[in-house]
């Protein structure tokens, strides 16, 4: 792989090749999103996307388009080429059995099974490879899925709805409804770029959620519906609950799952629930330990849809890696509910710092995208 300056056509071509690879970030779920344009100078000769997990790449899609045009031209890819066999073939092998002449990827592959093998095959091969165009862009595009290669844990975002005061609900618990029409049809689209979405039992007791995905359109784009995990140290969701109303995987982790739990599991198991045991600290479900168990679910984004306590505890915990805050412009005053509840910060100096990514507005209210100092 040799060093490069990039021309203004490099550019235009990666450009594109991130629009397509969008395309896929609902539906290439637990593999990254990837897009390829190949190229001769200006024009355009092939291009594609990986569109659904199990199915050709992106590169497959662009060499098939391409035909025997793809011999002698540029290949750009927004993840470096697959270099292994699983449900596919290699895309490095693919490309050089199309006779590439040169390949240009944004971003190397953080998967340890492929993780510059790609580049080194097609450079091996006697093609010409750069990589590091658009970098930060394509990694975004997969920032979930580099995390969990990279950490063993799913990029985390909670949502959450506020007054302008920052209040999520009364002092009753009522909650209905604080962000606007078009705010909680946004939320949807969150739902959907999400491999799972988590929530405390005290929610389910609460609200009785279903925390599906119900616009058709954005159905349409999944493989199914995002896994609803339920953190519930001491197994009192209820059957009748309304998450199992409709289809989906539902899993609740506890820490009880005894002969004395044996009828609440079975009822629960009837239901819909697949019923996890994990380790506990102190009597409650360790953060960590809920993260690492995720990770291993190949869940790359973790959506949070849940109450202060939750939200404070991940947040303690350094667990959360974005916060999404639709903010309603009405009052509720001081007695009303917070946004997070965090008996630990006491001073100035525990103040949790965060970074304003994003502030738009949808239909009547804002949207604020926020990430911790540490993320």
């Amino acid at each position: 792989m040799t060093s490069a300056t990039f021309t203004p056509v490099d550019y235009q071509h990666m450009a594109q090749a991130l629009r397509l690879a969008r395309r896929g970030s609902n539906s290439t779920r637990p593999n990254p999103a990837v897009g390829c344009v190949i190229a001769h100078g200006a024009a355009v000769v092939g291009e594609g996307w990986h569109k659904q997990a199990g199915g050709p790449h992106a590169e497959v899609h662009a060499l098939q388009m391409a035909g025997a045009q793809a011999k002698g031209a540029t290949a750009y890819v927004t993840l470096e080429p697959c270099s292994h066999t699983g449900k596919t073939g290699p895309c490095s092998q693919a490309l050089i059995e199309a006779g590439v002449a040169r390949v240009v990827a944004a971003i190397q592959d953080p998967n340890p099974a492929v993780a510059g093998q790609g580049l080194a095959q097609l450079s091996a091969a006697g093609i010409e490879t750069h990589c590091g165009l658009f970098e930060a862009e394509a990694a975004q595009i997969n920032a979930g899925f580099f995390k969990r290669m990279r950490a063993g844990k799913p990029r985390v975002f909670t949502k959450l709805a506020s007054s302008l005061d920052g209040r999520t609900a009364m002092a009753s618990g009522e909650s209905v409804w604080i962000s606007g029409e078009a705010a909680r049809a946004d939320v949807q689209r969150l739902r959907a770029s999400a491999c799972a979405v988590l929530t405390g039992i005290g929610t389910v007791l609460a609200d009785d959620p279903q925390l599906n995905v119900r616009d058709q359109r954005l159905l349409d784009q999944l493989p199914a519906q995002p896994v609803r995990v339920v953190l519930d140290s001491q197994l009192r969701c209820p059957a009748g609950a309304k998450l199992f109303a409709s289809p989906g995987r539902v899993v609740l982790l506890t820490t009880q799952a005894g002969t004395q739990q044996a009828e609440q599991v079975a009822a629960l198991q009837t239901a819909g629930a697949e019923v996890v045991v994990l380790t506990d600290q102190q009597g409650q479900l360790c953060i960590q330990t809920v993260l690492q168990w995720l990770g291993q679910q190949q869940f790359n984004n973790v959506m949070v849809e849940a109450g202060a306590v939750l939200n404070g505890a991940l947040l303690t915990a350094q667990a959360i890696d974005e916060i999404v805050v639709y903010q309603a412009m009405h009052l509720m005053g001081d007695g009303a509910r917070g946004l997070f509840h965090l008996p630990t910060v006491t001073e100035m100096q525990q103040r949790v710092a965060l970074q304003l990514d994003d502030c738009r507005q949808i239909g009547d209210d804002l949207r604020l995208t926020l990430t911790p100092s540490w993320s």
